[in-house]
């Protein structure tokens, strides 16, 4: 029973650690990016949105109409007409599966990956710093 309850608690902790790490990377993205309006963050991930209300680092949005930026875990959850905002997508399929987005954070062989479609960005005048240039991608594969 002592095992159980560790075991129980360990993933718990290593699942809150995960959320925690992967807010962290998107906060450092965002913030690197520079769009013509004020940054209002929507998700369709509630544990991302309540990391993002703790940092108090950037405005968050219960609809997805109000947000200037879209973090997507899953695409049955975008809404048509929120479809022409800043979407950064959790998986590298997206990108492919939802043209209008810009980037992706998702997690390959135990570490974070970002992709950022150079030509998408361009076409949503969206400005990057240098620090994210590293991650700039002609295409999806």
């Amino acid at each position: 029973m002592r095992i159980l309850l560790l075991s129980i608690l360990s993933a718990l902790l290593l699942s809150a650690s995960s959320i925690s790490s992967q807010v962290n990377i998107l906060e450092k993205v965002v913030s690197e990016i520079y769009i013509d309006k004020q940054i209002k963050i929507w998700s369709d991930d509630k544990e991302i949105i309540a990391q993002i209300k703790k940092s108090n680092k950037f405005t968050t949005t219960t609809n997805c109409q109000d947000a200037t930026f879209i973090i997507l875990k899953e695409k049955k959850n975008l809404s048509d007409v929120c479809s022409n905002i800043c979407i950064f997508v959790l998986n590298y399929r997206l990108l492919s599966e939802i043209p209008q987005s810009f980037g992706a954070l998702f997690w390959k062989k135990g570490r974070p990956n970002i992709v950022i479609v150079e030509p998408r960005i361009k076409a949503q005048n969206i400005t990057i710093t240098s620090n994210l240039k590293p991650y700039l991608e002609k295409k999806v594969w």
